[in-house]
């Protein structure tokens, strides 16, 4: 088979057993790879009502059909789970040479179940699987996991994805690291860390196989030249960090836990501010050649990547002008293992607490308080104090402590919000209500309707839930083939052209309708899978200071985004999906889409 290996690794820690088995072509074919087949794979394998941090809960790591053959930003991989932050579907995308390495230990992917006896390193290499002892590891970070890992069974060789602090202690957004990329939203490092799995070393020599290698290279070498055009100029000139200023002007920037959408200090915390003052190299990921990273330099010294999201979260919301701050901020959460998007927003949460007089504990977690900011990433990590109640995530620790404050703990399903004002973005809002995965800006583009001006991104409207869904789609194609979303204004007609990459490096009459098709069927699994999980109608919506506080400052000053509204747009987006009023999935639908049915979430 080209383009996959067609086999499974399945692994049980609980008894040290695994097992290897046909992936299926019919699997591959409708679920393309990637988070498709990290879907699919999660349907199967996870007990229905599983827990989330119970043994029998799956974590996947799925490669995809794109991977190691030579087309630009397509070493990735995906990582599939029940998320202990949501209770749904968690699925995340890391980057780099371990991604190449999955795919060259000769596995479509990696099914690991049950929890080992104490911590542990999975090693994974030219069809040998040993669990090895890795007490020696546990509570060092990842990167230093990585190193001495490497070190140990051979640098030239090894890749290795690990889990830091926070994951060894369950901290419910604990991401995995490899290379310094991160698996990051919706706590799959928690789940790694409840198996007491500390890494996952993989050494492999497994070639990949195209149908048409001319082909593949011809269509290579046109991509290459159009990555590096005018679509992608901001991201290599500026990087991601652009967004912080343009979203300030547009009075679209999250600030102090949403209370308004534009910062004060945004000037001096811009990406064009930091690429003056704190540049230090521009980076990429392997097999990239947009090259989109910015490391700068931090108050420690070291280099440290920084992204709009990872700004955004850690400045503006929390009210933090000082960029060394913000940078010192990250690096602590790279270190750690944390989300910064989820960090952010459940310690703007905590502050908000804390002014209104609820959490005196806190000290003085406060907006702007940079020093207790940094005390707290590290406590949090190590579940210490009041850390302990925040790794729980914002909606969790507003559970708990109550008073109203659920109120203002800024998440959709348990996942913090990323930073979009849905009031001055309501394409965008609708995407954040309805996403499976939670309040996310990756596995749909719905912004991109708001910035591009076809429609009034103040307004709400019919037609919106078409373009949410259509966006969701482009995305799940995205995430399954693996490319980067940064390639997509680089394909003319982006289904045509996938299906025609796909078809070159596996040899498939695949056609642009068919990976339609295989789009809604990955995103219709997600929906279905969360509606398995115990998803109810008003699991889609926005947290309460979304529809209830009209915008105070900015560019779109006094406007506001009403229940109505959202319901209008919900109701739009489920006729657009053809689901049933109340947002389940009719029989039919499934049937159409060839998606398993009767599991009693309906």
């Amino acid at each position: 088979m080209h383009g996959f290996h067609n086999r499974l690794l399945h692994v049980d820690l609980g008894s040290g057993r695994h097992h290897w088995q046909e992936t299926g072509e019919g699997r591959l074919r409708a679920f393309v790879g990637g988070i498709g087949l990290g879907t699919s794979l999660l349907y199967d394998f996870a007990p229905p009502g599983v827990e989330p941090l119970a043994p029998e809960n799956p974590l996947i790591l799925a490669s995809a059909p794109l991977a190691g053959t030579g087309l630009t930003t397509t070493a990735k991989y995906a990582v599939v789970t029940k998320s202990p932050l949501t209770g749904f579907i968690a699925d995340s995308l890391s980057s780099s040479f371990f991604a190449l390495e999955l795919k060259a230990v000769g596995v479509d992917a990696v099914v690991v179940t049950g929890r080992a006896p104490g911590p542990s390193c999975l090693f994974i290499g030219n069809g040998e699987v040993e669990l090895r002892d890795a007490r020696h590891l546990w509570g060092r970070s990842a990167a230093d996991t990585e190193t001495l890992i490497r070190a140990e069974l051979g640098n030239d060789v090894v890749r290795v994805a690990a889990v830091s602090t926070a994951g060894e202690n369950r901290v419910r957004f604990a991401t995995i690291s490899n290379e310094g990329r991160h698996a990051g939203r919706g706590g799959v490092g928690a789940v790694m860390g409840s198996k007491n799995l500390k890494a996952i070393a993989l050494s492999g020599a497994a070639p990949v196989s195209v149908a048409d290698a001319e082909g593949v290279a011809a269509a290579a070498a046109a991509l290459r030249q159009k990555s590096v055009g005018e679509h992608t100029a901001k991201y290599r000139e500026v990087g991601t960090v652009a967004n912080l200023a343009v979203f300030d002007r547009l009075g679209a920037l999250p600030t102090r836990n949403f209370q308004q959408p534009t910062f004060g200090a945004a000037d001096g915390l811009s990406g064009e501010s930091l690429n003056e003052n704190s540049f230090s190299r521009r980076h990429g990921c392997a097999s990239c050649t947009i090259r989109c990273e910015r490391l700068f330099k931090s108050l420690s010294g070291t280099e440290q990547r920084m992204e709009y999201e990872t700004l955004f979260a850690l400045g503006p919301l929390c009210g933090i002008e000082d960029p060394d701050v913000v940078l010192e901020a990250a690096r602590l959460c790279d270190e750690y293992g944390l989300d910064s998007i989820s960090t952010g927003g459940t310690l703007a949460w905590a502050m908000e607490c804390v002014e209104r007089g609820l959490l005196p504990e806190a000290g003085d977690l406060r907006f702007g308080s940079a020093e207790a900011v940094l005390a707290a990433i590290p406590a949090i990590a190590e579940r210490r104090g009041l850390g302990n109640l925040l790794a729980e995530g914002s909606r969790r620790a507003a559970m708990a402590l109550g008073r109203g404050s659920l109120d203002w703990a800024m998440q959709v399903k348990g996942l913090e919000l990323p930073g979009y004002e849905p009031r001055s973005l309501k394409t965008m809002a609708l995407g954040l209500a309805v996403s499976p995965r939670g309040a996310c800006h990756n596995r749909s583009g719905a912004y991109e309707a708001d910035f591009s001006g076809a429609v009034d991104r103040l307004k709400s409207g019919p037609g919106r839930g078409a373009l949410v869904a259509a966006s969701e789609d482009h995305a799940a194609v995205q995430d399954s083939l693996i490319v980067c979303k940064f390639l997509r204004r680089c394909f003319s007609d982006f289904y045509a052209e996938a299906a025609d990459l796909l078809a070159k490096v596996t040899g498939w009459d695949y056609t642009g309708d068919e990976l339609r098709r295989a789009a809604e069927r990955i995103h219709t699994l997600k929906r279905w899978f969360n509606q398995r999980e115990g998803w109810r109608p008003e699991d889609d919506g926005l947290p309460s200071r979304v529809l209830t506080e009209s915008l105070a400052t900015g560019a779109a000053q006094g406007t506001r985004l009403t229940r109505e509204e959202l319901r209008e747009m919900i109701r739009d987006y489920y006729g657009a999906r053809r689901w049933d009023e109340n947002g389940r999935i009719p029989e039919a639908r499934l049937k159409e889409l060839g998606l398993p049915t009767g599991h009693g979430g309906a």
